[in-house]
């Protein structure tokens, strides 16, 4: 959430840095809100400064001799009462005014920082580089991964859309036990980069959807269970944001760094059309999550990091990708600087997305009230920062294309094969 004196006394910058991201923002209603709000908290703290002295001074007459049926003190009490009809009726109209400011500033993204490309459209977003062409497959002929995948008899979409519906998929033997060694491979290099494995609920509730940023604007994309407040994760990002939600944490225990597998719930609205077939876009799909809450003055260096930890999954599978910075437009919501990470797809000739890494600044610390302790009494709102580290299922569909032989099998990427013990899948 954007803060509301930022908009107060930078109107003009902050109105400029929405219009970058498009989509017509208008932040004239808040100020119009806030100044409301303000006056009725001005009044109000007047008010209640004046009740206290009315008060003191009642006390104090009376202390002196002054009887309390005196006219001079029954007019004071009269004043006293006056004042707390006023506050009464005063204090509802400031809150109301209060949730109505929050109610305009939620659906309101982050702004993009400084170092994020200015553009409208995906095709704006920059390449920052490239790694892995010696990996690049010379096979000729590659099937799609959800070809060979059923070919092997490790996918199988048919039965899934019996058991569920389309976009849901069931995996089999090797398949089954690739996606299991993939989430424990992922989950230990990121131990030994310094992360502390958790592993949250996957039912959340509204107020952890909200602190991320997926509520009110993606309520649309995601599962709610209708008898109860809770709504299936549609990434660790979400449950993991909340862990420490109207806490304030010591400044010495910055960072914080979390991973964290769940599988992840999605109704992809407005993507139909995209990606019908295979891997790519499931409504259930499993993810391995990094997370940071972090100080200020490191967040721009703990994104960089934190890029380098999901490419580091990459290189160690060799599986080429390049590395992309979102422009202004084509940004996620909560982020102010997004690097994707995407993977050679051999089978369409594309990079595809496999990674989103994303330094949302306090945003969502602010919507979550999510701080540490500066000196004695100070507080300020942390940083936080997320990415994938890697989306599974993605990055099985990019080893059955990249790692896909003449003869028709999948070979296992070297570091995998202790966990698969086989060679070939």
């Amino acid at each position: 959430m954007l803060d509301i004196k930022q908009i107060r006394d930078n109107f003009e910058q902050v109105q400029e840095l929405l219009n970058r991201r498009g989509g017509g923002y208008d932040l004239q209603p808040i100020l119009e809100i806030d100044r409301q709000q303000r006056e009725l908290e001005t009044q109000g703290s007047q008010l209640r400064a004046r009740s206290n002295e009315v008060g003191k001074l009642v006390g104090e007459k009376i202390k002196s001799g002054t009887p309390a049926n005196s006219p001079e003190v029954q007019a004071l009490k009269d004043e006293g009462n006056q004042i707390k009809a006023q506050l009464a009726e005063l204090e509802p109209k400031e809150k109301e005014l209060q949730a109505k400011l929050i109610e305009f500033l939620l659906p309101i993204p982050n702004l993009p920082g400084e170092a994020t490309p200015i553009g409208k459209t995906e095709e704006e977003n920059v390449e920052v580089r490239r790694w892995g062409d010696e990996y690049l497959p010379t096979n000729e002929n590659i099937l799609p991964h959800w070809e060979i995948g059923e070919k092997l008899g490790i996918l199988n979409f048919e039965r899934s859309v019996k058991i569920a519906q389309s976009r849901f998929v069931t995996l089999l033997g090797a398949g089954a036990a690739l996606e299991r060694a993939l989430i424990s491979f992922m989950l230990n290099r990121h131990l030994e980069a310094g992360y502390t494995e958790v592993s949250p609920p996957y039912l959340i509730n509204s107020t952890s959807l909200t602190a991320s940023g997926q509520l009110p604007k993606f309520a649309e994309e995601s599962f709610k269970c209708d008898r109860d407040d809770l709504w299936l994760t549609p990434t660790a990002e979400v449950p993991v944001t909340s862990f420490y939600r109207d806490e304030i944490l010591p400044e010495e225990s910055l960072p914080v760094r979390y991973c964290a597998y769940t599988p992840c719930f999605r109704r992809e609205a407005g993507s139909y059309g995209r990606d019908t077939r295979g891997l790519i876009r499931l409504h259930q799909f499993n993810k391995v999550e990094l997370f940071k809450f972090v100080h200020p003055s490191q967040s721009a260096a703990e994104l960089e990091s934190l890029v380098q930890d999901a490419e580091g999954v990459l290189q160690a599978l060799k599986l080429p990708y390049r590395t992309i910075a979102l422009c202004t437009g084509d940004m996620g919501f909560s982020a102010n600087q997004t690097y994707d990470l995407e993977v050679w797809m051999p089978s369409s000739g594309k990079y595809r997305e496999i990674s989103s890494c994303s330094n949302c600044g306090d945003f969502q610390a602010r919507r979550g009230n999510i701080r540490f302790k500066t000196g004695k009494k100070g507080t300020q709102f942390v940083h936080t920062l997320n990415g994938s580290g890697l989306a599974v299922g993605r990055t099985m569909a990019a080893i059955l294309e990249n790692y896909q032989q003449p003869d028709g099998s999948v070979k296992v990427p070297d570091v995998l094969q202790p966990y698969l013990q086989r060679e070939v899948l």
